[in-house]
């Protein structure tokens, strides 16, 4: 963003002198009040310095009969989910609006710790769009996995006050807060005062107020409208989510109205590119959040100027003299198709990305598992009552189900008849090589395995099968590949794609990641999976503090109880 002298935006602001940009003969939506105002949009450098008034400038961009709007902001995602890195994700949805991404680095932070927050503060430093950096607060997301490092407050310390970092990022070990694990005290302490963000599914009553108490302020993970109506009561800014997986925007449309929309934002927490590529980002859940009825007006001020205030942003979220030339020229408000975006003044597109600095990708051969065979997926046990995690397609909340499976040999073997698949995680960070199994119904599997080391937020390798040698070929394959999804079926891998920075992004262009990802797809329903998005479904598997079962490399986790299975 091109920096100018207070006395030339005041200058440019006036009339005075003519503006080094304006844009002319459009509509500008105020996010406050509601209403259309017709005049020109001034910018000087990277700020807008006049509206609803005629101008000169220097350049001058024609927006007859378009309407303007504040560029959008995405409150809360991990990038790493993108499957590309900053610089890409910054090419794949700038163009669609997106003018600010405030990220949690914590994916690539469990492989390899504080040089991968360091990582994204730098390219951070260096894209189009503004990304904001929220530190990692939960590195590991709690004891009962083993994560490629560990984040202690001490460790954070160092990255506080980086031009481009925001606050402490979603607090998930709630029950650390509950009970005052010291851990956790600790770095509530050191950014005390500070932006925090949360991470609470189905807490309610006294614990949410105890949550809330120790200064969390957002949060993305209410399923319902009555979930998110509690926690807009006591205080909480209520992050819309919707994801690949987590798809929470139908459910908490009802509670989206001009009077709440000042206090709910709008966040995509994990989307990838065939979603992105096939629907869109922010802007879809804009053209969805309208068509089922919700205010315009609601709608794009929680994906602008409520986002901004959340958290902190003062200097955008509003097309108004002295804030950021953050703008999405539209035709429409109902369909959201950017024609032209700008941040901080600068067009969102080619010359603009062809003219960054690009900091060199980390996290290389970061996948380094045991090799693994058929054997290593039996399940031992000596009673036929099984722990089965139960998959909710859309969510990544699980159910904590109970089926008998027979013992032949001294193994409990899949039954896809019942829909009962095995799941294994298998630990690639060479700390340990713990390997667990267990069984998942959902994914309507038939034949063969698929497997990933995108696996939340450990990002161990997860797999699940119905063939142990197919099973053994996938998780080994994504040794061989430095991580990523692999679909095997009949002791062939049918379709891959390698994600080598650090286990979880491509260092191809985004489109390269999204035709990849549409092979995958149509290679994972071969097998009879019924699943929309299997492998990011399969990822949250493995996250141990989303109710209701899951599974990591130290066992079955019964998430309610905080406590593995025995």
């Amino acid at each position: 963003m091109q920096s100018r002298s207070l006395s030339q935006m005041i200058s440019q602001g006036h009339g005075d002198q003519p503006a080094d940009l304006v844009l002319r003969g459009g509509r500008v939506l105020d996010v406050v009040t509601g209403a259309l105002l017709d005049g020109d949009v001034a910018i000087c450098g990277g700020r807008i310095v006049g509206i609803m008034a005629g101008y000169e400038g220097t350049e001058v961009i024609d927006v007859t009969g378009k309407i303007l709007v504040p560029g959008f902001i995405d409150t809360h995602l991990h990038i790493e989910s993108s499957m590309v890195t900053p610089h890409e994700f910054d090419r794949c949805v700038g163009p669609r609006g997106v003018t600010t991404a405030i990220c949690d680095p914590h994916e690539i932070a469990n492989v390899i710790g504080v040089p991968g927050i360091e990582y994204f503060l730098s390219c951070a430093s260096e894209t189009v769009m503004d990304i904001r950096v929220n530190l990692s607060s939960c590195v590991p997301s709690s004891h009962m996995e083993t994560a490629g490092a560990r984040i202690e407050a001490e460790d954070l310390k160092p990255l506080m006050g980086h031009p481009q970092g925001i606050g402490l990022a979603e607090f998930m070990n709630y029950p650390g807060v509950i009970f005052q694990d010291p851990g956790c005290m600790a770095k509530l302490e050191l950014f005390r005062g500070q932006h925090i963000d949360g991470h609470c599914p189905q807490l309610v009553g006294k614990g949410l107020n105890a949550y809330i108490s120790a200064g969390i302020r957002t949060e993305h993970e209410a399923t319902t409208a009555e979930e998110a109506r509690e926690k807009l009561q006591k205080g909480m800014r209520v992050l819309i989510r919707e994801g690949s997986v987590s798809k929470d925007m139908v459910a908490l449309q009802p509670l989206l109205t001009d009077l709440t929309s000042a206090y709910m934002c709008l966040c995509t927490d994990d989307r990838n590119p065939l979603d992105i590529g096939e629907h869109g980002h922010l802007d879809f859940m804009i053209r969805e959040l309208i068509a089922m009825g919700c205010p315009a007006t609601a709608v794009y001020r929680a994906a602008s100027l409520s986002a901004a205030e959340a958290f902190g942003l003062k200097d955008r979220g509003q097309i108004a003299p002295g804030k950021r030339a953050d703008i999405v020229v539209l035709d429409d408000l109902a369909t959201c198709h950017a024609e032209l975006v700008m941040c901080g003044g600068v067009v969102s597109g080619e010359a603009a990305f062809a003219a960054r600095n690009i900091t060199p990708p980390v996290g290389r051969n970061s996948v380094k598992a045991p090799v693994v065979s058929a054997a290593s997926f039996r399940t031992a046990a000596n009673r036929e009552e099984t722990d089965v995690i139960g998959i909710l397609e859309g969510k990544i909340i699980t159910e904590h189900l109970k089926e008998e499976i027979p013992i032949v040999d001294g193994d409990k073997r899949p039954d896809p008849a019942r829909d009962l698949v095995k799941i294994a995680v298998v630990e690639r960070h060479g700390i340990n090589g713990n390997i667990a199994s267990g069984f998942v119904k959902g994914f309507g599997l038939k034949r063969g395995a698929i497997a990933s080391t995108v696996c939340h937020d450990h990002h161990n390798i997860a797999c699940v099968g119905v063939d142990y040698d197919d099973m053994a070929l996938a998780a080994n394959r994504l040794g061989e590949i430095e991580g990523g999804f692999v679909v095997v079926e009949g002791g062939k891998v049918r379709a891959e794609l390698p994600l080598p920075v650090a286990g979880l992004m491509s260092m191809e262009p985004f489109e390269v990641v999204h035709e990849a990802l549409i092979h995958l797809r149509a290679a994972a329903r071969t097998l009879n999976v019924t699943l929309e998005e299997p492998f990011l479904q399969l990822a949250f598997l493995a996250l141990p503090v989303i109710p209701a079962l899951k599974i990591t490399d130290r066992g079955m986790v019964d998430v309610v109880k905080f406590e593995i299975i025995s």
